[in-house]
């Protein structure tokens, strides 16, 4: 966790537009503005660090339900540290609780109500030659987000010498995932075993 971070009124509102604009740009879902969000939240604002937004994500990613789950706990954590952390207690847990309303209302608002009215807009006009432009057009901006995202949270925390096992385990991962039909689930229990046992250490 970050230590004391103070956020005025102002602050919760340019964190709740933030992720509003984000919301709208959330293509292929809200994982692939991490990037961003990381610019905002820890290089920006300094409102969480490197460990807790990795943390976030990878919590997420590894529990049940949805991936965009993890803009709740960043936004739980950022409430968290405003509120002194654990230590701050109910204030705190207030605070994070209102971190969480923020940034879900943000990124999931603008974005369902403009799926909504295209999606009914595209099936009205399915056969029109730029809609179906349009969808060929998009699948090589989600996997250029997908890609920068994966790209962020692992270098960020790697020292290329020294870290050589875990990119070994992540090549050795994607080939698994694209030749087999093991699910990816294993592949990250596997890793987290691998990690646990002290295997992938230096």
């Amino acid at each position: 966790m970050n230590s004391f971070v103070a956020l005025s009124p102002w602050d919760w509102f340019d964190l709740l537009t933030h992720y509003a604009m984000l919301s709208l740009l959330s293509i292929g879902g809200a994982i692939t503005t991490a990037p961003e969000m990381h610019r905002y939240l820890v290089d920006e604002k300094h409102w969480l660090n490197d460990d807790s937004f990795s943390s976030a994500i990878a919590l997420a990613q590894s529990a049940p339900g949805p991936n965009v789950l993890f803009v709740a706990l960043m936004g739980w954590q950022v409430g968290l540290n405003a509120g002194g952390g654990l230590a701050g207690g109910f204030y705190a847990w207030s605070l994070g609780a209102l971190g969480i309303v923020v940034t879900m209302t943000g990124i999931m608002l603008p974005s369902s109500i403009l799926t909504y009215k295209a999606t009914r807009w595209s099936h009205e006009n399915s056969n029109l030659m730029s809609v179906r432009s349009f969808k060929s057009g998009m699948a090589p901006i989600v996997i250029g987000l997908l890609i920068s995202t994966g790209w962020l949270l692992s270098a960020s925390h790697s020292d290329w010498s020294l870290d050589w096992r875990l990119w070994l385990l992540t090549a050795a991962s994607i080939v698994i995932m694209l030749r087999t039909s093991i699910h990816i689930l294993w592949l990250m229990a596997a890793g987290g075993i691998l990690g646990a046992l002290g295997f992938l250490s230096a």
